[in-house]
């Protein structure tokens, strides 16, 4: 983000890293000093448009464009109001209509043009469709408490499975670290070679790791019981390569051996080492040139 500055204090983020805007209901921007000193009161006008502002008409800039800020502001509170779906309308030309009507209110308000008559339409609207309003707002809050529900379980599953994978890897090494104390102890205390002591404890490692293995996904019964089922052999004849035949309609050009035979590359650039290794040869290039010359001579 370029170098932010507050329009009343002239402070910029150069001189104040922790500069903090906040923007109005009229799009434009106070930092955070100049809205507490400005709105010790109840109330202020805006410094720059003498709007009437309330210190709850401020929230924290989320774009630079203060075109953009009033814009996404004002989009916000008309459509709280103008809040029906597509299943409120008897065909989508309706639905269609309904969506343009509300872009061209939004744009008549951000860029001031009829505001008065843009307002008082917005009134009568929601005088008429009071009841359908309510009702479609109180959908959209279950179905956004449904939404924030399903992320949180979804963050605590995330974090419950984070915490397991972290739980096992503990145990594991605990598991690790005692194994090896217990081979040491043995190899110490046991009246054994060393050789059966850790043959022994390799033996039990195995059947434990085995026992583990069986007890998961791969190993149980639900996959043991899943049945095979056997495509069907399709019986069809073998493919059998037959060379295209190509009309030239002229002179058959000759082939790479008589191009390297009778001289044909004397006049023709050597092909790199790193042509070659893609499988291009000079010859290659000189044969096509041939067949687009003999090609369609005698027609």
């Amino acid at each position: 983000m370029d170098e932010q500055t507050c329009p009343r204090c002239k402070t910029t983020t150069y001189r104040n890293k922790s500069l903090k805007l906040l923007v109005n209901v009229c799009g434009h921007k106070l930092c955070q000093t100049c809205v507490d000193v400005l709105f010790t009161r109840p109330s202020a006008a805006c410094p720059q448009c003498n709007t009437a502002l309330r210190r709850s008409d401020f929230r924290n800039q989320l774009f630079e464009d203060d075109a953009v800020e009033k814009e996404v502001d004002v989009r916000k509170k008309i459509l709280k109001i103008y809040n029906k779906r597509e299943d409120d309308f008897n065909s989508l030309d309706e639905f269609n209509n309904y969506l343009e009507d509300i872009e061209i209110i939004i744009f008549n308000i951000v860029n001031k043009i009829s505001v008065e008559e843009t307002k008082k339409k917005i009134e009568l609207y929601k005088k008429e469709n009071e009841r359908l309003i309510k009702k479609n707002q109180s959908k959209l809050n279950q179905e956004e408490a449904m939404y924030l529900a399903y992320l949180q379980n979804e963050k605590e599953d995330y974090a419950n499975k984070r915490k397991k994978i972290i739980q096992d890897e503990l145990d594991s090494e605990k598991r690790k670290c005692k194994e090896k104390e217990n081979l040491i102890n043995d190899l110490i205390y046991a009246n054994a070679p060393a050789e059966e002591v850790i043959a022994r404890h390799v033996n039990v490692k195995r059947r434990k790791e085995e026992e583990e293995s069986k007890k998961s996904f791969f190993f149980s019964e639900k996959k043991k019981n899943l049945k095979l089922v056997s495509q069907p052999i399709i019986e069809a004849p073998l493919f059998e390569y037959k060379a295209p035949i190509i009309e030239w309609f002229g002179p058959t050009p000759p082939d790479e051996t008589d191009i390297i035979k009778n001289g044909y590359l004397k006049h023709i650039r050597s092909a790199q080492p790193a042509e070659r290794a893609g499988g291009y040869t000079e010859s290659i290039a000189c044969r096509r040139a041939l067949q687009e010359a003999f090609d369609s001579l005698f027609i």
